[in-house]
């Protein structure tokens, strides 16, 4: 049952892999699924936690699950597909930061230019004592979390509007000596922006989207997309029922500009092309190079030392993506050296590369406590993997 609208801020067994093969009714009847993971999703479904999930496992660089529970909306009671796309928030920072990759590639930039050099505001920026920092700000202290940039990471202007502005803040600490999640990566992709001398969103579309397929992965989701949105949820204190947010993130039609830090739109199936793209060291198919390897293996490995960061314990940071350094708890189904990126409503991607699996969970709930440290997700990565055999 679905109730008011709410404003939410933002913030298993098988042991053979032919065992756990099922044919899913509700999409096309030939796709793979591991029932097991539908089962532990349909959990939380019966729980009332979720709406809806979807769920996609890759491994060995082939789909090998792709399943749908529960409800994409709960008032009209429309199924949950695998096709639905969904808000993926703070998982679009990987893509920004395979975007500044991209351009390192070409020699256009380096993650270790001061952002000064391309937004010559920044040169001033003080701390909040009104001191001097003791260096300025790096692009590779942006897309780490570690430049001391510190606010909300939505906007409801342009990109240049919203870098303008963070410009006159204060820093929290002096450039690389913490961690602390920030808008930088909104920063980066400002200086993607001038440097590729065109809007952001059409550079990620041309030199990552596009080539890769992802034809459901937008800043801006068209009339038609839109349908295809599942709903965003959160927890109604006093009926103890899931209710739709008001949250502007829920009307697409009110975005102004691209967030590079959250503001995608993509399916399971995009997502997937884009986590083997990084997982096959910067290529889909043979010829089609989207980023170096050098690139990736420099993203994707951690960047910031004894810092401690991250929203579950021991993890480390690469370039815009969380490393797995010590599996534990919720990450203790995966590998150490696991990267990914999870998003405010819940929405999670992890590529292991000791396994060569890549873990997709979609669903759209705003005010879960800790989108990575859910419940939900440990679910998926106990029952993804146990159908693995891992």
């Amino acid at each position: 049952m679905v109730h008011r609208i709410l404003s939410c801020g933002i913030a298993f067994p098988c042991l053979l892999l032919s065992s756990c093969w099922a044919q899913q009714a509700s999409d096309k009847p030939d796709l793979p699924v591991f029932e097991s993971v539908n089962l532990e999703m349909q959990r939380f479904v019966d729980e009332g936690q979720i709406s809806g999930a979807v769920t996609l496992v890759g491994h060995g660089g082939k789909l090998v699950h792709l399943g749908a529970v529960g409800s994409s909306d709960l008032e009209s009671g429309n199924k949950m597909q695998t096709f639905k796309m969904f808000s993926i928030a703070s998982m679009t920072k990987p893509v920004t930061a395979t975007a500044v990759m991209i351009l390192q590639d070409e020699g256009k930039l380096n993650i270790d230019d001061k952002v000064s050099t391309y937004l010559p505001e920044f040169k001033s920026v003080k701390l909040k004592e009104g001191s001097a920092p003791k260096r300025e700000i790096t692009i590779r202290d942006a897309i780490t979390h570690t430049s001391g940039l510190a606010g909300n990471q939505v906007f409801d202007s342009s990109l240049k509007a919203a870098v303008d502005q963070l410009a006159t803040r204060p820093l929290s600490f002096d450039p690389g000596t913490r961690w602390q999640y920030s808008p930088g990566l909104n920063v980066a992709g400002r200086i993607v922006e001038i440097v590729a001398e065109k809007p952001f969103e059409e550079f990620v579309d041309e030199r990552i989207f596009t080539p890769l397929q992802m034809n459901n992965t937008t800043f801006f989701p068209t009339e038609k997309q839109q349908a295809r949105l599942a709903s965003i949820y959160c927890m109604d204190d006093k009926t103890k029922t899931l209710a739709v947010t008001d949250n502007r993130i829920v009307d697409p039609s009110s975005v102004k500009g691209a967030n590079p830090s959250g503001g995608l739109f993509s399916t399971a199936r995009d997502l997937f092309r884009f986590y083997q793209m990084i997982l096959s060291g910067g290529q889909l198919r043979k010829g089609d190079r989207i980023v170096s390897r050098e690139a990736i293996k420099q993203t994707t490995s951690p960047q910031t030392g004894a810092l401690l960061t991250g929203f579950t314990p021991g993890n480390s940071w690469g370039l815009g993506w969380c490393i797995v350094r010590k599996p534990q708890g919720v990450t203790e189904a995966l590998s150490p050296g696991t990267y990914g990126h999870g998003g405010a409503f819940g929405t999670q991607g992890w590529v292991d590369p000791e396994t060569q699996t890549i873990y997709v969970l979609m669903i759209q709930r705003a005010d879960l406590p800790n989108s990575d440290g859910s419940e939900i997700r440990k679910s998926f990565h106990k029952s993804a993997s146990e159908a693995l055999g891992l």
